[in-house]
Order: C-alpha cells, then structure tokens, then sequence
C-alpha cells in the first residue's frame, strides 16, 4: 500500500511553473533556459514540473536571466495566505492572471499589448476589450 514515489512538494510545482510562465511570457524555449544555465532542457522540464527542486543559487541565476526579482518565484505559493503580499481576494485576483497569461491568446495579447507606445492608444484597446465583454455578458 505504501507509494515509493514521492510527490513533488507543493512549494516545488509552484516556483516552478512561475519560472514556466516567466520563460513563456518572454517567448523563451527551454532549450534556451537550458543553454543560459548550462543545463539540457529536460533539467528545464523537471524544475517547471516541480519533479526536481530548483537550488537556491539556481534559482538566483533563472531570476537574472528571466529579468525578475527571485520574491517573483514565490508570489501566491501555497500556504501564504494572510502574508504581506495579501489576503485571498488578491490571490485570486493574481491566480486570474497567472491563468491569463498561460493561455496562448491571453500571451499573444500581453506581448501585443506591450509593443503599443501610446498611452491612448492603450487606453482605447482597454475600452474596446470591456465594450466586447459588456456585449458578451448581454448576449
């Protein structure tokens, strides 16, 4: 009845698929992780899935290399609730996010949306998006 595989911990699957995330967000492969750190993508592989935990040297090197502070990592880990960083309407607001920004239309979106230099142009891309929903929600 006893498993010998472990599951990987909690804390694990979660910094992992932030570095996941991060690396898709800058249109990164793995392979390019890989190369930066002088590992193989399937090292990559292993720390986004949370199998293989990521060292503390490691992930200060994926934090540089991802352009983000390592605090980036831990954002709405498991068992933070009633941190600094917020309460549970804030972990579901960025949980919201998180879920976004891994879908692929919600990345296309965000690395479109970024390119746009002026602020009302922006501003008029976000009217647009909520006249649609508003539409959607009324249909």
């Amino acid at each position: 009845m006893i498993e010998n595989k472990k599951k990987p911990n909690p804390i694990d699957i979660h910094v992992g698929s932030r570095i996941r995330l991060r690396r898709t967000m800058l249109g990164m492969s793995q392979e390019k992780l890989g190369e930066s750190l002088g590992i193989t993508f399937q090292q990559i592989q292993k720390y986004e899935k949370g199998t293989n935990r990521v060292g503390a040297s490691r992930l200060q090197n994926i934090s540089s290399i991802l352009n983000v502070p390592v605090s980036f990592f831990f954002e709405d880990a498991p068992g933070e609730q009633g941190s600094v960083s917020g309460g549970m309407e804030e972990a579901s607001s960025s949980s919201y996010v998180v879920d976004f920004l891994s879908s692929s239309e919600g990345l296309q979106l965000n690395r479109a949306f970024v390119k746009i230099s002026d602020p009302k142009v922006r501003r008029r891309v976000v009217d647009l998006v909520k006249a649609l929903a508003a539409d959607a929600d009324s249909e």
